[in-house]
């Protein structure tokens, strides 16, 4: 029997969340202050375990080394609601708040994520709805999906600490998302990119295939004997430009995207250069997109090396997969509690094709998936000139969308989304997706 109307619950959340406000403030602004890279989120993990503590709810720490996951309710109750925080940096030295040593900054909003996150768990539980709604609730704060580091989190792999680069493949290999029947996550967005204050995600977006190259070459004298060297840079260079010779034979409907970066060049500049790597994504609309395009890279790569006479070793990664569609009635509650709270005129639905990667099509891949976007920041993202101008929009405006639509789902017997679920058909089962995803690097 239901006690409590729809209506009546929302705004005890509501008011729940107001009343924490400043607290939730304060602890985006304790977050943008202690930026970490992926799979080195210790602080951040630290800061974000404190808070289950003190509010009593269960949680599992060390998911994929950083990362945890907290209930409102027992475990195993179903379905099961999870909203999802990502708990990176990224790395911009030039931004003025970067960390002084490891150049990491939020720029990319991630401490928003884990900021509204926190702030839906503080107003589901302060209100005392939870026993109003069928099923459960959990909360990931998950590491590392900025896609970057790449050597770090090779070694990370060949250690046998990671099995993949993102986080939420992790903890999707380690079955921390065994019990999740739904995910829900956000992003921080920029004023100069939208004009309304919040967006719903229900478009698609790239996956890509993550590389490192490693030229071989021969090192000598660069002023006394450079013919008896083979110089690996050389080589490197002859191998991107195949790649730019190659981007007119990509077809604009898989939306393909090859950005390689040179992390070393050589060893000093006296000496022919004789190691020299490559970090770079090969992105595709579709796998079969990304399959194709990659395997003309990698042959424009080993023609470079072939030219000069040196070698070259390619090491293909699980990338991210593309994102699928949401599904339209999770669209729709997310867009009908997004109105609810900034109005209807400040929030806009794009169904557009995206060319940014995230792990989060991971996730949709095996199980319904939706994000919402809101502002509250300047500048550009991943931007030197990116700041926070409004943080109540950043940090307590998403705590109130991402609980409201929790509700929304888990109220009158959580018939909602028992009708999202029932309806999904996943590309991939949880159950092969370590699987594939190697199979897919392979």
């Amino acid at each position: 029997m239901i006690a409590m109307s729809l209506e009546e619950l929302k705004k005890r959340v509501i008011t729940a969340i107001d009343n924490r406000s400043k607290e939730i403030i304060d602890i985006g602004e304790n977050l943008w202050a202690i930026p970490e890279l992926g799979y080195k989120e210790f602080k951040t993990a630290q800061l974000i375990e404190s808070k289950y503590d003190k509010m009593g709810w269960r949680y599992q720490k060390e998911i994929a080394i950083t990362g945890s996951k907290a209930y409102l309710k027992k475990e195993n109750v179903r379905p099961l609601i999870a909203i999802i925080g990502e708990m990176d940096a990224i790395g911009n030295a030039n931004h003025p708040e970067s960390d002084p040593i490891t150049g990491a900054v939020h720029a990319c909003g991630h401490n928003a994520q884990i900021t509204s996150m926190l702030g839906a768990a503080f107003g589901l539980t302060d209100s005392g709805i939870l026993d109003e709604l069928e099923g459960n609730i959990a909360f990931l704060a998950v590491p590392a999906e900025e896609y970057l580091d790449l050597e770090y989190r090779n070694a990370l792999r060949n250690k046998g600490s990671i099995e993949f680069f993102g986080g939420k493949q992790e903890f999707i290999n380690q079955g921390a998302m065994d019990d999740v029947d739904i995910c829900i996550g956000n992003h921080a967005s920029t004023k100069e990119r939208r004009k309304e204050k919040m967006g719903v995600g229900a478009g698609t977006s790239v996956g890509f295939i993550g590389k490192l190259v490693n030229y071989i070459g021969l090192e000598a004298h660069a002023g006394a004997a450079p013919h008896k060297g083979i110089n690996a840079l050389n080589a490197a260079i002859l191998g991107l430009m195949g790649i730019n010779a190659l981007r007119e034979t990509f077809k604009e409907e898989d939306t393909i995207r090859v950005h390689p970066i040179i992390t070393k060049g050589g060893d000093i500049v006296n000496n022919v250069p004789s190691d020299v790597r490559i970090e770079s994504y090969v992105r595709g609309k579709t796998v079969e997109a990304m399959i194709g395009a990659n395997q003309k890279v990698n042959q424009a790569l080993r023609a470079g090396a072939m030219a000069i006479g040196a070698e070259v070793k390619i090491k293909d990664i699980p990338g991210y997969m593309p994102k699928n569609a949401s599904p339209p009635d999770l669209i729709e509650i997310l867009k009908r509690n997004c109105e609810y709270v900034v109005g209807k005129d400040e929030v806009f639905v794009s169904h557009r094709h995206g060319t940014g990667s995230s792990d989060l099509g991971d996730v949709s891949c095996i199980m319904p998936t939706t994000s919402f976007s809101m502002s509250g920041a300047s500048g550009t993202s991943h931007g030197r000139d990116y700041k926070v101008v409004d943080k109540t929009l950043q940090y307590v405006i998403p705590a109130k969308v991402a609980a409201l639509t929790c509700i929304d789902l888990l109220y009158n017997n959580a018939e909602k989304a028992q009708k999202i679920i029932s309806l999904f058909k996943p590309t991939i089962t949880k159950e092969n997706y370590t699987k594939y995803m190697k199979n897919l690097s392979s």
